[in-house]
């Protein structure tokens, strides 16, 4: 009888385990920017903002990841165009700015 244990996380990375948050603008030219994003403690305080001034929030941890890593006010990365196309129109939908689909 072996006494193996299971494999363990060695990544070391405590990071990933925070909480992140980023905020984008569309403003109709070019692509959307970042124009706040952040991890822990300032992860907490956009969404706090946002739900203040009624910005509609949606969850989706792994674009999060990827939009942290984009310098403020910098467009998205374009491979990360249709994501991000998806989120305006459901936020759009939901302020009632275009026609719904069904």
């Amino acid at each position: 009888m072996s006494n193996t244990k299971p494999p363990q996380d060695r990544s070391n990375n405590k990071s990933s385990n925070k909480k992140r948050a980023a905020a984008v603008e569309y403003t109709g030219v070019g692509a959307p920017r970042v124009v706040a994003k952040g991890e822990g403690y300032v992860a907490a305080q956009i969404e706090a903002v946002a739900q203040k001034n009624d910005v509609p929030l949606l969850q989706d941890s792994l674009l999060a990841d990827v939009l942290v890593n984009v310098p403020l006010g910098d467009e998205i990365p374009e491979n990360f165009y249709f994501a991000v196309a998806e989120i305006l129109a459901h936020v759009y939908r939901i302020n009632d700015s275009i026609d719904s689909y069904e």
